[in-house]
């Protein structure tokens, strides 16, 4: 959660039963993750996995910052407030780093060892330079008199370097599916659940609805229609944008 103290933890467990009810009604399997309790109720985070069919795609408009107005419970004047819950979406993807390192990527020279000064540290070709041609990574070894050896310590300097650009490759790919996060607070949301008045509202598609405890049990599919085609067309303009 956001701002908004106990009610914004509230607001956030009340996303997590719409979330999970959604899933339920499409069908999909729901698999709590992490959660952890408010300081006085609701949740303070929740992690929950929806496997089916389309699941991410259906759920990816959903990312963002949820605001929730309403007289809080919580307030023994029974004053209104505005709470904030942020909602990340991911695909599950294999995390896992793989290092393939093809022969016929790498060139491999020998050459003679230098010693201090330009001297010969022996009269035969041990020291090895690796360098793998598809990234142009290149590693030199010469520090034991062993040929042999020296290409194996090349290899694992080798093998860690393509592990360090394979991660760094995953990461900026794991970026771009998680978007911009925005901070959890006004200005940002997406949507506003606003109960006194009896209507939820998507800032970025216009779409409103007049019944939000059905929306609030899991009834999200026009919600999540217009999120889809708003996405679509959102990229569309940036792509264009791009062009010019």
């Amino acid at each position: 959660p956001g701002a908004g103290g106990t009610e914004a933890c509230d607001g956030a467990e009340m996303l997590f039963r719409m979330y999970t009810r959604f899933a339920e009604r499409q069908g999909f399997e729901v698999e709590v993750v992490d959660l952890k309790p408010g300081p006085e109720a609701g949740l303070d985070y929740a992690q929950i996995l929806i496997k089916g069919e389309n699941a991410y795609g259906l759920l990816s408009p959903e990312a963002g910052v949820h605001r929730l107005v309403r007289p809080s419970p919580f307030d023994a004047s029974g004053r209104r407030h505005t709470s904030f819950a942020g909602v990340e979406v991911m695909p599950e993807v294999d995390d896992t780093v793989e290092v393939v390192i093809r022969p016929e990527d790498l060139r491999i020279d020998v050459f003679r060892s230098q010693g201090h000064g330009g001297q010969g540290v022996n009269t035969t070709d041990s020291a090895v330079r690796i360098v793998h041609l598809p990234t142009g990574i290149t590693v030199t070894c010469q520090t034991t008199r062993s040929q042999i050896k020296n290409k194996e310590l090349a290899m694992k300097v080798l093998r860690s370097r393509l592990f360090e650009l394979e991660w760094r490759r995953k990461q900026e790919e794991l970026q771009k599916l998680r978007g911009e996060v925005r901070p959890i607070e006004w200005g940002s949301q997406i949507r506003s659940y606003v109960l006194d008045k009896q209507y939820v509202k998507d800032h970025r598609t216009g779409l409103m609805r007049f019944d939000p405890q059905n929306v609030l049990d899991g009834d999200l599919l026009d919600f999540i229609w217009a999120g889809l085609e708003w996405k679509a067309g959102h990229r569309q303009g940036a792509e264009e944008a791009e062009a010019e």
